[in-house]
């Protein structure tokens, strides 16, 4: 699976994983950062197919 996040790009290859999985696999923390497959997001529970294509995103908040 090809994960995006920002300008870092992983190729993960171990099979079926969770979106939250994945987030750790690459060292994020899954409560600040969203998934998204084909341009949806998703939740942290869904299983990724292993020839996913995925994007991480940054949560950012202020006041």
């Amino acid at each position: 699976m090809k994960v995006t996040y920002r300008e870092k790009t992983w190729q993960l290859n171990q099979g079926k994983m969770t979106a939250r999985q994945v987030i750790k696999t690459v060292g994020l923390n899954p409560e600040s950062t969203l998934i998204s497959i084909n341009g949806k997001l998703v939740t942290e529970d869904m299983m990724l197919e292993s020839d996913a294509e995925v994007k991480l995103i940054a949560v950012i908040s202020g006041g």
